[in-house]
């Protein structure tokens, strides 16, 4: 059986459970999960969790994520990103915004911001998905939610052509934001209509896109022999607060039993010797494993 954590570097036109699916054919292995769900459209790093590691999955999924991308500035879409229908043209020349203007109003996002999901989307409200309210062009309420950007900045200079201007970008945030929301909502605040023209995932839960492997790339290393494409179990826990047990310490939890620990953290990712043994959750003055690894 197969354990571990891969970086998976996700091409366009597929759906993360789609990437799951044929990961799925390539291993051999049943028991896979991904961590945060990418659009088709977006390409980049998708964790994926295999074997024992599915049971860390939510923990990587909580991590902040890093993308670059594209806005476009000048018509806005039904689906927030360039596949969608045309809804609203504001069409400008570069008489009109400077790249000052773009680079205060993108700052304005950086800290906590409310969001509301857009319609083309799988939150659910009464039990049914957002994108089948949309596809069926009913209207309901969507839920806000809060999110954090700790980076939000132009990374090329802006270029104007046929009425439109785009640019570059680099985003930061917490789990949950809309990055195609965030671009729709940078045009509002210019007084432009826009949408997110191209997005890829550079980071998310530890893993970067330098080191990711395509499907190609992991069903080719299986052909060879080998398994570089394999990360420990350990990769899956970078981001929680990790404590060095002692070894009468790592006896106890493999039976389940509550242990004494100085600290203060809600919750603990326990390793013994570089490997991870339980995620251990505090209730009172003790520590109790909410999960055993070994």
């Amino acid at each position: 059986m197969i354990n571990g954590i891969i970086n998976l570097k996700k091409e366009a036109g597929m759906t993360s459970h789609d990437a799951v699916f044929k990961l799925r054919k390539i291993l051999g292995e049943k028991k896979i999960g991904h961590g945060g769900t990418l659009d088709p459209d977006v390409t980049g790093v998708l964790p994926i969790a295999v074997g024992k590691a599915t049971r860390v999955l939510e923990y990587m999924t909580e991590s902040g994520k890093v993308y670059e991308g594209q806005i476009t500035l000048g018509y806005s879409t039904t689906t927030e990103d360039a596949s969608g229908e045309l809804v609203r043209e504001t069409l400008l020349n570069q008489d009109q915004l400077t790249a000052e203007q773009v680079d205060l109003a993108m700052a304005s996002f950086l800290g906590e911001i409310t969001q509301i999901p857009p319609m083309y989307s799988a939150v659910k409200v009464n039990g049914r998905r957002l994108y089948d309210y949309a596809r069926t062009g009913e209207s309901v309420e969507r839920p806000q939610r809060q999110v954090t950007i700790s980076e939000f900045f132009r990374t090329s200079p802006l270029t104007f052509e046929d009425g439109l201007c785009r640019f570059d970008f680099r985003v930061a945030c917490s789990k949950g934001t809309y990055v195609r929301t965030l671009a729709v909502d940078l045009g509002v605040g210019l007084g432009l209509a826009s949408h997110m023209s191209a997005l890829r995932r550079t980071a998310s839960a530890g893993l970067v896109l330098e080191k990711s492997f395509s499907l190609a790339e992991i069903a080719d290393q299986l052909e060879r022999g080998e398994a570089d494409f394999l990360l420990p179990l350990e990769y899956g826990v970078l981001d929680l607060p990790r404590v060095e047990l002692e070894k009468a310490q790592k006896t106890e939890i493999s039976f389940g039993r509550f242990i004494r620990l100085d600290s203060q953290e809600a919750i603990l990712a326990a390793f013994y010797e570089d490997r991870v043994q339980a995620i251990l959750e505090r209730r009172g003055h003790l520590y109790k494993p909410r999960k055993v690894l070994i």
